[in-house]
């Protein structure tokens, strides 16, 4: 019999995806994807900045590259990534990546040996749990409030565990809980890393989808003055998730030694993509384009929560993010989270359970609703779905 990797799950069985499958059914309205919405994806101009890419650079773009990935496009997000997140780094500090995702898989390869230990916040995205659970981390919760990640909770966790090697947080519409970390607790993380010598991944892809609160507040990495902050962003939720085109940005020492785990990975980033979308950037303006998937997310959010508040059973609690792509659901009294999707896709309606953006210890009854890729009234109709198998789940 063949011995697999300890990194494929010993029952060869993908939880997620099992749940993802069966709410593809044309039948099921599902709020389990993280989707943005596809008819507002810019093709129309990303067309002629492709047209663009093979006519200025087609033999560049056709060729091996730099593992760094493009200077251009390097440039111009150093310059918006100051504009917009007060990130003040030269081009030895930033590489391009195969989308966030492969972010988050190079700091694990680079970070974790098995049974180190990782501190991130509970609930949290759940493929950064599956990426560092399969290199062999030890998990550390820490609690959340409706202004992130608690800044005393971290701190006890450093003390207990001064060997962790990571601390991970999205601190901008929190996958899976819509919830934004507090100015004061960014300054108290990053005063937190240098005092203790961890290094922090800031993974912020929905940081631009803002639609409410206050003015954006600056990223943790702007106020990181020992280099212990390492900056991730994307352009999928901005652009359009199929590029798979993200970017890191960090101290030069350790963008090297990512630079030599991604050669390992897949050699470097598309080409292509990576000079169309610095055509796109040059030509458009990515902020006009971004205000407005934040109205139509705006809206689609405001229409969630409403009829949450008219179908749901009373007791029945969710977050009401100020941007992003997600809220958080808390039904009282449901222990088998899992069971209640089962109940639910009955009355053909999905969602994503609540265990699986877990490391340690899953919370039972709470769940994750994505609201950026849904019409109106296929919101209205899911969400009265969902109100009543709710109630019969809570009645049995």
């Amino acid at each position: 019999m063949v011995e697999f990797s300890k990194r494929v799950p010993a029952d060869g069985t993908d939880a997620v995806g099992v749940i993802l499958n069966s709410a593809s059914d044309p039948n099921v309205i599902s709020f389990a994807g993280g989707l943005p919405a596809g008819e507002l994806f810019p093709i129309k101009e990303m067309e002629k900045a492709t047209d663009e890419a093979y006519e200025k650079h087609g033999e560049a773009a056709m060729q091996y590259g730099s593992a760094s990935g493009v200077v251009e496009l390097r440039k111009q997000l150093l310059k918006r990534s100051e504009e917009k997140e007060n990130i003040k780094a030269e081009l030895k500090n930033i590489m391009m990546t195969t989308g966030s995702e492969q972010a988050l898989d190079l700091m694990g390869k680079t970070f974790i040996n098995p049974g180190d230990a990782v501190l991130l916040e509970e609930p949290t995205y759940l493929c950064a749990v599956d990426v560092f659970r399969s290199y062999g981390a030890e998990f550390v919760g820490v609690e959340m409030d409706d202004n992130g990640m608690r800044t005393d909770k971290l701190e006890e966790a450093l003390k207990a565990h001064p060997e962790a090697k990571l601390i991970y947080t999205i601190p901008n519409y929190q996958n899976p809980s819509g919830r934004t970390m507090s100015l004061e607790r960014r300054k108290k993380v990053a005063e937190l890393a240098a005092k203790y010598d961890v290094y922090v991944l800031e993974d912020n892809p929905y940081g631009d989808i803002r639609f409410a609160g206050e003015e954006h507040i600056p990223s943790i990495k702007s106020f990181d003055t020992t280099d212990h902050v390492v900056y991730t962003s994307t352009f999928s939720k901005i652009l359009a998730p199929g590029f798979r085109l993200g970017w890191v940005i960090a101290n030069d020492y350790l963008i090297k030694k990512l630079t030599v785990m991604k050669q390992s990975a897949d050699l470097q980033t598309d080409n292509l993509v990576q000079y169309a979308c610095s055509a796109f950037l040059k030509n458009n303006d990515i902020d006009a384009h971004i205000k407005e998937i934040s109205k139509v997310y705006s809206e689609r959010k405001d229409r969630m929560v409403e009829d949450i508040k008219k179908y749901f059973p009373k007791g029945v609690q969710c977050t009401n993010p100020h941007g992003g792509m997600f809220l958080w659901v808390t039904v009282p009294g449901v222990e088998d989270t899992v069971e209640l999707f089962k109940q639910c896709l009955k009355h053909n309606v999905a969602f994503v359970p609540g265990d699986p953006f877990f490391g340690t210890n899953p919370v039972p009854g709470t769940f994750r609703l994505n609201y950026s890729c849904m019409p109106i009234d296929k919101i209205d109709e899911g969400i009265q779905r969902l109100g009543k198998a709710l109630q019969e789940a809570i009645e049995n």
